[in-house]
């Protein structure tokens, strides 16, 4: 076990994680393939989760079927979840509340998504103002998930060795990006299974979590 109470700082994944907003980008996947005559799957639709959205506009490409640059697909992807996410946020169990006492334990958090800041903007604007200290997102890094760069770079913008952290995700994708950087990693299967393996501890809910009972969870990986 870790001699430490608490972890440096807490580096959350978005999607599937502080948020349920996989339904919104399924839907407009869908409508998607309904404007442009192509043909889509929910199979497909959750092969994407996780993944760097340019790494998913071209995988809707190849597999709907549609004419359109990846970036194209990208954009028209982030009108349908942004019109979405402004009429409801859709929060995890236990997301907020968990932000709540990290905040009061003195744990910085920094949001790690691989959505683009046009769609992070809405939900920061839901929370307090300063509820994380340092934001990447996907737009923003050279490499995404599953490479360790936007995990990295989170605990630099924090000052904290990313081994001290604990990043929260609920994708295998993700967690491959935290586990290379060196976090602690909890993850909470949402939409897609994320099997065992070195690195990350699985749990079902962050609900009922606070900062210590966190830590003490992935202490020992």
């Amino acid at each position: 076990m870790d001699a430490r109470e608490l972890p440096a700082a807490a580096l959350w994944d978005m999607d599937g994680t502080l948020v349920d907003t996989e339904p919104y980008w399924i839907a407009t996947e869908f409508e998607l393939a309904d404007t442009y005559g192509g043909s889509w799957s929910t199979e497909h639709a959750l092969a994407l989760v996780g993944n760097d959205l340019l790494v998913s506009g071209r995988y809707i490409r190849e597999h709907m079927g549609i004419d359109l640059a990846p970036e194209r697909i990208v954009e028209l992807l982030l009108d349908g979840v942004v019109e979405r996410v402004r009429r409801e946020v859709p929060w995890r169990p236990g997301a907020r509340e968990l932000l709540v006492d990290l905040a009061d334990s003195g744990v910085p958090c920094a949001l790690v998504t691989m959505s683009y800041r046009r769609f992070v903007t809405p939900i920061l604007e839901s929370l307090p103002a300063g509820t994380f200290a340092a934001v990447v997102t996907g737009d923003e890094v050279e490499h995404g998930k599953p490479h360790p760069q936007p995990y990295l770079r989170a605990a630099e913008a924090l000052g904290v060795a990313p081994e001290a952290c604990v990043a929260l995700e609920d994708s295998t994708t993700g967690v491959a990006s935290a586990t290379a950087a060196g976090c602690r990693v909890l993850a909470v299967p949402h939409h897609v299974e994320v099997p065992d393996g070195p690195g990350h501890v699985r749990h079902d809910t962050l609900a009922g979590l606070d900062a210590r009972s966190l830590w003490r969870l992935v202490a020992s990986t």
